[in-house]
């Protein structure tokens, strides 16, 4: 090797990137930080799972889907437990909501300030088959009282009152994505140093793109107003990219720009996907890296949440352009 190569800095790991964020805000305390470590902890974890997975019975279903959680796997049983454990010893969160339980775990860290919401392995289904699954995560400041335990109204704040939102995606390469309302920023993990680097420091998504993401095997249950735009997309010779996990699809489109489609389908009026921990947190990287996320009609994040905790929500999200072509379509 090179004196050269030898002197190429190695770069700026999220530790120090999370510490160096910090200190520019005088009254940060600490608390919010040793959470985004807690959970980059947990994902290192899940990075070496999701590796063996076709090594070991992990990827095999352990439940059915049920009414308001998802079909569950043991790796995405293993997720969960991992990324619970992981903010129950950080000791600033005080309880969190997963897709894999029907209610809020109190983690008995009553003192701490925070709550944490998320889908601890999204697109666990395609374990099987190699495909890209993630993580995703919403954090909000608990309004109960400290103290005590936490309440269902910890979670349903609505999505303005995120103070940090990401997701982790496990792929060819892995990257942890994540805002706290200044930017997006992306890391990509390092197998052999164990460590997150700063890989993207202002992630924003194109205003446009070519690219369109949804299950078309639904096509007869969608709405018309999300077929016409579909037909035009396809009359624009635009591309069709589906993967099946929206941390994967999302990420692509992020990247390259696009629209990633979930409509309300009859199995679904509602929509499918779960507001407080799938579509808040990806609508808030979303604005931040300056693109549209809407349900048809509104904005995601300015969807007042139910007292429902897996509350289900249609998802239009990607580039401004062709969100807002889509909601022009919808309107007439």
């Amino acid at each position: 090797m090179s004196h050269d190569e030898l002197a190429t800095p190695v770069g700026t790991t999220l530790e120090r990137y999370i510490m160096r964020k910090q200190a520019e805000f005088p009254f940060a305390t600490g608390e919010l930080s040793q959470l985004l470590r807690d959970i980059a902890l947990a994902s290192k974890i899940m990075v070496r799972e999701v590796s063996r997975a076709g090594l070991s019975p992990i990827a095999e279903a352990v439940g059915p889907e049920g009414e308001q959680t998802a079909p569950r796997h043991r790796l995405g049983e293993e997720a969960h437990i991992r990324f619970v454990r992981a903010l129950t010893n950080g000791r600033e969160c005080c309880a969190v909501l997963s897709e894999a339980r029907p209610d809020f775990i109190d983690t008995g860290n009553h003192d701490g300030k925070y709550v944490v919401a998320l889908n601890a392995l999204n697109g666990s289904v395609s374990l099987d088959f190699n495909v890209s699954t993630g993580t995703i995560f919403s954090i909000y400041r608990r309004v109960s009282r400290y103290g005590g335990p936490a309440r269902a109204e910890d979670f349903t704040q609505g999505g303005r009152a995120q103070v940090a939102a990401g997701y982790i995606l496990y792929g060819s390469s892995v990257m942890l994505v994540y805002t706290t309302g200044h930017g997006v920023a992306g890391f990509t993990y390092e197998p052999s140093l164990g460590e997150f680097f700063l890989s993207h420091p202002k992630l924003t998504i194109p205003v446009s793109g070519k690219v369109f993401s949804c299950n078309e095997g639904n096509w007869f249950d969608f709405p018309e107003f999300t077929r016409t735009f579909l037909t035009t997309c396809k009359e624009r010779r635009y591309t069709a990219r589906y993967v099946g996990s929206l941390a994967a699809d999302y990420h692509r489109n992020l990247f390259t720009g696009g629209i990633y489609l979930y409509p309300p389908t009859g199995e679904w009026p509602s929509g499918k996907l779960r507001l407080l921990y799938e579509c808040y947190p990806i609508a808030f990287v979303t604005e931040q890296a300056g693109g549209v996320a809407v349900t048809g009609a509104a904005d995601v994040l300015d969807v007042p949440p139910t007292q429902d905790l897996h509350q289900r929500m249609p998802l239009f999200v990607g580039s401004a352009e062709l969100v807002r072509e889509l909601q022009a379509v919808a309107a007439e």
